[in-house]
């Protein structure tokens, strides 16, 4: 729960980020928690707590969240340069 929160916290956070760069660490550190969360709902889904069509649709759309925040940090880190 606390990793799938902090996501949202941080991306919020990121909107009122005081440079390209604080953005840039705001969102790497979302990136993180989601991978956090995609590890414990990868675990919720082998110890039986998630049937196999719970954790296809979470995980996909915890996947989906780590792609859309890859590229606007990609496209931050080009548009800084």
């Amino acid at each position: 729960m606390r990793s799938g929160t902090a996501i949202g916290a941080l991306v919020r956070e990121s909107e009122h980020a005081e440079s390209t760069a604080d953005f840039i660490h705001k969102l790497a550190i979302a990136q993180k928690e989601a991978n956090e969360s995609d590890y414990w709902i990868e675990l919720l889904y082998r110890s039986d707590f998630l049937d196999e069509k719970a954790y296809s649709s979470i995980i996909a759309d915890v996947t989906e969240i780590q792609k859309i925040l890859s590229s606007i940090i990609l496209t931050s880190k080009q548009k800084g340069k």
